[in-house]
């Protein structure tokens, strides 16, 4: 039984689905299934306004990571995944969706409109995918060897090409050695940074805490520093050397490394990023293959670009994921539906 109230969240019971209420009502109760969606240091920023049968949603910029993604391009990944899922839930409880990206120019954190469309059945893979929601977990833990599925490598690419984005899988070793130097200059950049580090320890938080955000310190590898470092040390001391080297290990040595990304690099790319990343993790957690990112080099605006030089792919690189089959783990911290519920007027 979770003790913690803040992961009160991940009981979500469809039981519960109001069908005899109204579209607003249906609309609200589908919104816990968005806010478990992934988010980048689980910053959760999203907000939400029903009214009828249409959802609002919003980008919450106070929740933005200044040092790491300085244009909101993570955040804006981050709620298009939230998208992803609140989308998945109108199929599966027997409802089409209107989704409009974008849909005010004159309004930047109105990201998305979505409307309950056509009663319609979900189709079987619908079904897979919405059963995974609750199952999900970022999986900092080591993986086991085993290799990945060959028959999910390509459903995880055609995931990924159904919200317009494209998956790469850096099998090729030469490709995977590179992108693995890669990550571990990654963080050697981003720790010799203190704002960086300031930046990371406010996303810390212990097991026991209360925060209902960040990553609780039993999310992280075992095996990693930041799992035995405090947000003080964190804050004070420059960890990047020892970082590097575990984090290029694991880049080099996990059962799947891929790269996620789209032909053009703005908002609307940037929100299909998002419902594609979270399309291809709920597709791999249905063959029980977990993932969790190593995006330092993305991260730091230099060494972006050699992502996709070294992997030989155009467009722009936005996610680096590892894959393998891991330990079954608590879920993080979530707020609730209500707390990112914007007041209708």
């Amino acid at each position: 039984m979770q003790t913690n109230p803040n992961r009160a969240a991940w009981d979500v019971s469809e039981d519960e689905f109001p069908r005899l209420g109204t579209p607003a009502d249906k609309l609200r109760f589908m919104l816990r299934y968005a806010v478990l969606a992934p988010s980048n240091r689980n910053s959760q920023p999203w907000r939400f306004k029903v009214h009828g049968r249409t959802v609002e949603l919003y980008a919450d910029r106070t929740r933005s990571l200044r040092v790491t993604d300085p244009l909101d391009r993570q955040l804006l990944i981050s709620c298009g995944c939230a998208l992803f899922h609140l989308r998945l839930a109108m199929w599966h409880f027997g409802y089409l969706d209107g989704t409009v990206l974008l849909p005010d120019p004159d309004d930047h954190d109105l990201l998305a409109r979505v409307t309950l469309g056509e009663e319609d059945s979900a189709t079987a893979q619908q079904e897979a995918l919405f059963d995974a929601i609750v199952k999900r977990r970022t999986n900092r833990q080591l993986f086991l060897d085993d290799p990945l599925p060959e028959e999910l490598k390509p459903e995880l690419v055609k995931a990924a090409a159904r919200e317009q984005a494209w998956l790469h899988f850096v099998d090729d070793r030469t490709q995977r050695n590179a992108i693995a130097d890669l990550i571990a200059e990654g963080d050697r950049l981003q720790w010799a940074d203190k704002r960086f580090r300031l930046e990371l320890a406010s996303w810390l938080h212990p097991n026991d805490g209360t925060a209902p955000d960040g990553i609780p310190n039993s999310a992280q590898n075992s095996g990693d520093l930041l799992s035995v470092a405090g947000p003080m040390v964190i804050r004070t001391f420059d960890l990047g050397e020892g970082q590097a080297a575990k984090d290029r290990d694991i880049a080099a040595y996990s059962p799947g490394l891929v790269v996620l990304g789209t032909d053009t690099d703005e908002p609307w790319a940037w929100l299909a990023t998002g419902q594609a990343l979270a399309r291809v993790l709920l597709r791999a957690r249905v063959d029980g293959v977990s993932a969790s990112y190593l995006d330092q080099p993305i991260e730091v605006m230099s060494l972006r670009p050699k992502v996709t030089e070294l992997i030989g792919h155009g467009g722009h690189a936005h996610i680096i994921l590892r894959l393998g089959i891991g330990p079954n783990l608590n879920p993080t911290p979530r707020r609730s539906a209500e707390t990112v519920l914007i007041p209708a007027p």
